[in-house]
């Protein structure tokens, strides 16, 4: 009997710099699907992988003096080490500066080009570099990219285009007729709505810079990198090498992307297939932004995370669990590290981990480890119960998972595990294990508790892989090459089972006064995410000096002021609004008693613009206006007159 297929991608991220915790949440997602889909029996095939070319990525190499391939190489080496230690099972992982990507573009760009779907023509129109994204003058405001909010820049070459105008009816009856293509709901109105505005014919290539997949046809072209990247999909399965592959698992049963690359995956792409001849994608579901303390994270905000730095502190699987269980998807979540540590140690330590402690210290306490099957031992009104509600989660697990609802999954396990643990104080075993008439009775409660943990085990295996061997072998179970579903029925362990007795899979997290995490007796550093110390407090050392280290974390821009006023009820404080180049953000100073609100605009200051946000009489401030103060009452702000906004002071 031939297996279901399952096939399943990531966008392929763009090597511009390190990946951070927002893409480790989208493999995340990706990773934990695969997963589930393998627990099924299905057949799966998990693609990830890096979108290498294009002009970012050309200009980035070349101020660092290197060529591109030289400058993606070093950041590839750490995508591929983020996803090992996050424990990501990707069957491939797509590089498309490889050969036998370049094969795949050219060979479909010259099948669309020979039917008539590509044309040449000169390009004059706005494209916003950092997106790699062409948009035209209505869809631009005050001259930046409404995706991104950065500046656009004025493009003007000689270029191939491909119909989309051509497809766009065509597209829209697909989407009516198929609803689930793309998801969630919101997508998919955006989406309608973008395109009945009316498609315009795509740019497909470009002179100005080489680095790319070269044009088949015409060899001063190289490939736009939409169009490019977008075929990533078919090289990871083999199109045009290995046919078998490709059929297998073609039409692709999930993209899964960002919010903000919805419009290239639900639009560029299906026409791209349409006009290939292909079958399109059964769904694009379009994920939600991670954001840090309710802000989009931002190198020049200070509050980017690298997640390697939290899998040495906290574990892969904690933060697999964090992300998942926190966050809805399809809904923007936030990251905050005192809600990581408060979920760590409330779900995985005192439910999950408490739970398998105690049951496994108490079978060894009353049964020297070993469970027994007491098939003929009555079961009570409180033993139909748990084993009702087991049976029950599976099959509402196994429901929210099919429908892509993660977080209503788990909290479906976490459910079970709160009433296990409540089945102890129900049940007594101190108190049964005092009574000999009561052994077979704490022999069925023992096995009970056992059996719970099996099948959590089983169904949290996509979300925290790590920890589900861990349970199985301290119930003394042989660990699986693969946790499947069709085990997670009632009686799975075998009389005479011994438990091996370990150490808490989640010990509680404590906090230090510096910040500092003690996991267990193992006293861990915060890592190192960019941000300022308080003014009052010295950055390191007895005597306030820091290092020329501490020094470069602090960055400091030019910002122009470009509103003001007093803030309500107070002498001392006014609200600033400044323009950091060409981003705009609130700042509360307490400059009141020395400056006019009128007499600060259009003057150009220093901020710190990496400090974190704070909230001052309800009103979140985003950096911090630099001043000398004489200590006699005296305060000058510090400026720069002739420099432009957004300089960074060195």
């Amino acid at each position: 009997m031939t297996k279901p297929t399952y096939y399943i991608t990531t966008p392929i991220y763009y090597p511009s710099d390190n990946l951070h915790i927002g893409h480790a949440y989208c493999t995340t997602i990706a990773d934990t699907l695969a997963r589930y889909h393998r627990a099924k029996g299905e057949d799966v095939f998990f693609l990830t992988g890096s979108d290498e070319h294009g002009l970012k990525i050309q200009r980035k190499a070349m101020e660092q003096g290197v060529t591109p391939i030289e400058y993606v190489d070093k950041i590839i080496a750490n995508f591929k080490l983020l996803w090992e230690k996050l424990h990501i099972t990707n069957d491939d992982f797509i590089r498309t500066s490889e050969a036998r990507h370049h094969k795949v573009v050219q060979d479909v760009l010259q099948q669309i080009f020979e039917q008539g779907d590509i044309y040449k023509k000169n390009y004059e129109g706005l494209y916003c570099v950092p997106c790699e994204s062409y948009w035209l003058d209505r869809q631009v405001e005050d001259g930046k990219c409404p995706d991104c909010g950065r500046p656009v820049e004025t493009m003007q070459e000689e270029s191939y285009f491909f119909k989309l105008s051509k497809y766009q009816d065509r597209l829209l009856e697909h989407i009516e007729k198929n609803p689930e293509f793309i998801q969630p709901a919101s997508r998919r109105n955006e989406m309608v709505n973008f395109i009945k505005q009316g498609l315009e014919d795509l740019c497909i290539t470009r002179t100005t810079f080489d680095w790319g997949v070269p044009v088949p046809f015409d060899e001063k072209h190289v490939v736009y990198v939409w169009f490019d990247a977008l075929l990533n999909y078919f090289t990871g399965i083999g199109y045009g090498a290995d046919k078998e592959l490709f059929n297998k698992f073609w039409p692709a049963n999930l993209h899964l992307v960002g919010k903000e690359i919805v419009r290239f995956h639900t639009i560029i792409w299906p026409i791209m297939l349409m006009a290939m001849g292909q079958e399109l994608p059964k769904q694009v579901y379009g994920h939600g932004w991670l954001v840090v303390e309710g802000d989009k994270m931002s190198k020049s905000k200070g509050n980017v995370i690298d997640p390697l730095g939290l899998i040495e502190e906290f574990g892969a699987d904690s933060i697999r669990y964090f992300l998942l269980r926190e966050i809805n998807l399809g809904s923007d979540g936030n990251f905050s590290r005192d809600a990581l540590i408060t979920r760590i140690n409330a779900d995985l330590a005192n439910d999950l981990g408490n739970l398998l402690n105690r049951t496994v210290s108490m079978i060894d306490k009353y049964h020297g480890g070993v469970m027994t099957n007491l098939t003929s031992e009555p079961l009570e009104d409180v033993d139909k119960d748990l084993l009702e509600m087991a049976k029950a989660t599976v099959a509402n697990y196994q429901t929210a998972m099919d429908k892509m609802e993660i977080n209503a999954a788990i909290k479906d396990v976490w459910a079970l595990i709160s009433r296990t643990n409540k089945y102890i104080d129900e049940t007594m075993p101190w108190i049964l294990a005092k009574d000999e008439a009561k052994a077979a009775r704490l022999q069925l409660v023992m096995y009970n508790l056992a059996e719970v943990l099996r099948i959590v085990a089983i169904l949290v295996s996509p979300f925290i892989p790590t920890t589900s061997p861990k349970i199985y072998t301290q119930l003394g179970l042989a660990v699986p090459s693969e946790f499947l579903l069709a085990d997670a029925t009632w009686g799975g362990i075998p009389t005479g089972t011994k438990v091996a007795k370990a150490d808490p899979i989640y010990p509680r997290i404590e906090v230090t006064e510096a910040g500092e995490t003690v996991i267990g007796n193992v006293k861990k550093e915060a890592p190192k995410v960019a941000t300022v110390p308080k003014a009052e407090e010295k950055a390191s050392g007895d005597n306030g000096e820091i290092s020329i280290d501490d020094f470069a974390k602090i960055d400091l821009r030019v910002a122009t002021v470009v509103a003001a006023e007093r803030v309500p009820k107070t002498d001392k404080l006014l609200k600033l609004l400044v323009k950091i180049g060409e981003e705009e953000r609130t700042i509360v100073s307490g400059i009141a008693e020395h400056y006019e609100p009128e007499a600060l605009i259009g003057r150009n200051v220093i901020v710190i613009a990496n400090l974190k946000p704070a909230k001052l009489r309800g009103i979140e401030s985003r950096g911090m206006l630099l001043a000398a103060s004489d200590g006699e009452g005296n305060l000058v702000l510090a400026d720069a007159p002739d420099i432009k906004s957004g300089s960074k002071v060195k």
